[in-house]
């Protein structure tokens, strides 16, 4: 009996091994658990939710599914199918649908019908904006600190990524840079 349950075990061990074979993957389903986590605007009470999801074991089936099924598909299809799905925005000038399909976002204006591309090359590492058929690079990650982003003159400059660089990024985007002693 002891010999059956350790050769199921160790079978199903080799399988998972093999399935997940250099597969670190998103792990969508448990992201989007900690995310809807985060939602909550009480500290105390987001605490409380997750402890209760790890008692119950919501997080350790999350990342079970990501770790034996999901990204094992994303590794073989290039593609998570939690990672894709259509979401409504309600922004301040107007309504827009959100469109991810696991390598990048369709956005359409519910105003004017407009639409814009979003994609990531991950060759280059680049967020390239994709409008009426033009493709225009915004941002390329050089390494862990530092991007490349688009300037108001279509010029990249080097930004780093913290607050001190978002902030002067920010700065140079809005055209409200002014020289500080």
């Amino acid at each position: 009996m002891k010999k059956t349950y350790l050769s199921v075990a160790l079978v199903l061990t080799l399988s998972a091994s093999v399935l997940c074979t250099s597969c670190i993957g998103s792990f969508s389903l448990t992201n989007k658990l900690l995310s809807w986590n985060r939602t909550i605007d009480n500290k105390f009470v987001n605490e409380l939710v997750f402890f209760a999801l790890w008692i119950v074991p919501v997080y350790e089936v999350s990342a079970l599914a990501d770790v034996l099924v999901l990204n094992s598909i994303e590794f073989w299809s290039g593609e998570n199918p939690v990672a894709c799905g259509t979401k409504i925005i309600d922004g301040r000038d107007g309504r827009y649908m959100v469109e991810c399909d696991g390598k990048g976002y369709t956005i359409k204006s519910e105003n004017d019908g407009s639409i814009v591309r979003l994609d990531f090359d991950a060759d280059s590492r680049t967020w390239s904006v994709i409008n009426n058929g033009e493709t225009y690079p915004l941002m390329t990650f050089i390494d862990d600190s530092h991007v490349r982003m688009i300037t108001p003159d279509g010029e990249m400059t080097t930004v780093e990524i913290s607050q001190a660089g978002v902030w002067a990024y920010q700065q140079v985007a809005t055209g409200s840079f002014t020289s500080q002693r």
